[in-house]
C-alpha cells in the first residue's frame, strides 16, 4: 500500500484521538461554572452531545456536506475543473449515505472513516459550544434536540457553503475560513444567541431595579483547567484543518485545496494564545476568567487566517480581540441583559464572526480555492467575500437556534420548571444530591452593589418579584 495513504489514514486518526480533550475540556469548564446543584446536569449534556449527534451527522450531515455546496438544494453534477459544485459528482454517487460503500467497513478505504471522524469532533464542538451558555435552566431533553440541529444540519450547511472548495461562497466570493472561526465557532455562538432569546436568564440573575446579579462557579480552578485542556486540543483542531495531498508541492493544503503547513499554523495558534491571554489580562485588570477566556478568544479571532498571517500580525490581533471579546461579553450580560453563563456568544460568537471579517482586511487578494489544482487558479480572498460570508453565516445561525428553540417554548419543552432550577437540575434529574456535604448557603449569590446573600433565599425571592 502507498505509505502515502498509510500516513494520511494514521494523521487524522491521531488528530481526532487528541481532539477528544477539547470535550473533556468543556465538560470541566463547564462543570466549574456550575453551581453544585447543578454539575452532574451539566456534565452529562456534554456527554450526550456525542450520543446525539454522531449519529445525526452520520446519517444526515456527511452528506449534506458533499451534496449542499451550492446551496439549500442538492447538487448531483460537478463541471471537472474545480468550480461549483466540485464535489457534487460524489453526492451523485450516493457518498455520505450509509448504504455506501465508503460509509462502513471497506478494507480498500483507508481515509473516509478518519476524515468523517475529524468532522464528528467539529460537529461535537459546535454543541459544546453552545452547552456552557444555556446551563443551569434547560431542559436536557431540549437541549439535546438543539444540538442535533446544530451539529448535524445547520454548521454542516455552513461548512458545505464555506468550508469546502466547492462551496458557492469559496467559488463565487473567495470566502477564507481555514480554521473554522465562522462555520464553526461562529455559528455556534450565535446558534447560542437565538436559543437564548426564548430561553431567558436565570432565576435571580437580573434584579428588578435593573442591577446584575453573579452565580459563583463552584470551581474556579476546575473551570480554568478546563479551559486549558481545551487549549491544548485546539492544537489537534487545527491539524485536523490540514488536507494532504500527496504526489503535491508542498504536500500539505487546507480544505480549500491552497497551500498550508503545520509549521505555519503551529506559529499561529501559539502566537494567538500568548496574545489572547495578555489581552484578557489587561482588559479584564487581571480578571481570571477572563485571561483564559481571552486566549480562547484571541485564537478563535485568528483562525480564519491561521495558515497564511504573519506570527507578529497574528499577536496584535490576538491581544485586541480579547479586548473587544471581554467587552463584548460584558454588553451581553449588562446592557442586553442576556444570560450566557459563559460567555460563548462573545468569545465564539462575536470572535467567529470578526475573525472572517480580519482576513478580509488583512489578507485580501490572497487566492483561495483550488490552487493546488491544475488549471484553476482559485478565486481571491476579498473584504467583500468575507462579508457576503458573514452576511450568510449571520442569519443562517441566528434564525436557525430561534425558531428551534421558539418551537420548544411554545410546547412547553424548553425549560425546567421554577421549582426545579431553585431546587437544581441534578436533584429533579437523578434524584441525588452529589455534593451532600455543602449546604446551599455557601453557594451565595453577588448582588449588583458587591454584598452577598445565600442563593435559596435570593432565588425565591426574585421568583416571587417576577411572577
Amino acid at each position: 500500500m502507498d505509505t502515502s495513504v498509510v500516513f494520511t489514514e494514521a494523521y487524522y486518526f491521531f488528530t481526532v484521538a487528541i481532539m477528544w480533550l477539547l470535550h473533556v475540556g468543556f465538560m470541566t469548564y463547564e462543570a466549574g461554572v456550575s453551581r453544585r446543584k447543578n454539575i452532574m446536569s451539566t456534565a452529562m449534556k456534554n456527554i450526550m452531545t456525542i450520543a446525539v449527534v454522531t449519529p445525526t451527522f452520520y446519517y444526515l450531515g456527511w452528506w449534506v456536506y458533499f451534496c449542499m455546496q451550492e446551496g439549500l438544494l442538492p447538487t448531483t453534477t460537478a463541471d471537472g475543473a474545480g468550480n461549483a459544485g466540485a464535489d457534487a459528482y460524489l453526492c451523485g454517487d450516493g457518498y455520505g449515505l450509509p448504504w455506501n460503500g465508503s460509509m462502513g467497513p471497506n478494507l480498500g478505504d483507508n481515509i473516509t472513516g478518519v476524515f468523517w471522524a475529524a468532522f464528528v469532533l467539529f460537529s461535537w464542538t459546535t454543541g459544546s459550544i453552545m452547552s456552557g451558555s444555556v446551563l443551569e435552566r434547560i431542559r436536557i431533553s431540549a437541549y439535546l434536540w438543539l444540538t442535533a440541529l446544530m451539529g448535524g444540519l445547520v454548521w454542516v450547511v455552513a461548512a458545505a457553503w464555506g468550508w469546502s472548495y466547492g462551496g458557492w461562497l469559496t467559488t463565487h466570493f473567495g470566502y477564507h475560513d481555514f480554521a473554522a472561526s465562522g462555520v464553526v465557532h461562529g455559528i455556534a455562538g450565535i446558534f447560542a444567541l437565538g436559543v437564548l432569546f426564548n430561553l431567558g436568564p436565570r432565576i435571580g440573575k437580573y434584579d428588578k431595579d435593573g442591577g446584575v446579579r453573579a452565580f459563583k462557579p463552584h470551581n474556579l480552578h476546575l473551570t480554568l483547567m478546563g479551559l486549558m485542556i481545551i487549549f491544548t486540543a485546539f492544537y489537534a483542531f487545527y491539524a485536523a484543518c490540514l488536507a494532504i495531498f500527496a504526489g503535491t508541492t508542498p504536500g500539505w493544503g487546507n480544505i480549500y485545496v491552497s497551500p498550508a503547513t503545520l509549521s505555519a499554523i503551529t506559529f499561529t495558534i501559539t502566537m494567538g494564545f500568548a496574545g489572547g491571554f495578555a489581552g484578557g489580562y489587561v482588559f479584564a485588570k487581571g480578571d481570571p476568567f477572563w485571561t483564559l477566556s481571552g486566549g480562547l478568544a484571541g485564537v478563535v479571532a485568528v483562525s480564519a487566517g491561521a495558515d497564511i498571517y504573519n506570527p507578529s500580525l497574528v499577536l496584535l490581533l490576538a491581544f485586541f480581540s480579547a479586548g473587544l471579546a471581554y467587552h463584548a461579553g460584558n454588553w451581553i450580560e449588562r446592557k442586553a441583559r442576556i444570560d450566557d453563563a459563559v460567555g460563548a456568544v462573545a468569545v465564539h460568537g462575536v470572535m467567529g464572526m470578526w475573525g472572517v471579517m480580519l482576513v478580509g482586511i488583512f489578507a485580501t487578494g490572497y487566492p483561495t480555492g483550488g490552487y493546488l489544482l491544475d488549471g484553476y487558479a482559485g478565486v481571491e480572498t476579498s473584504f467583500l467575500g468575507q462579508l457576503v460570508g458573514v452576511a450568510t453565516l449571520f442569519p443562517l445561525a441566528f434564525l436557525t437556534g430561534y425558531i428551534g428553540s421558539w418551537i420548544l417554548k411554545k410546547l412547553n419543552l424548553l425549560r425546567v420548571p421554577p421549582a426545579v432550577e431553585i431546587e437544581g437540575l441534578d436533584m429533579a434529574e437523578f434524584q441525588t444530591d452529589f455534593y451532600p456535604e455543602f449546604g446551599r448557603a455557601e453557594e451565595p449569590i453577588v448582588h449588583a452593589d458587591g454584598s452577598e446573600e445565600s442563593s435559596e433565599a435570593t432565588l425565591r425571592s426574585a421568583y416571587a418579584d417576577n411572577r
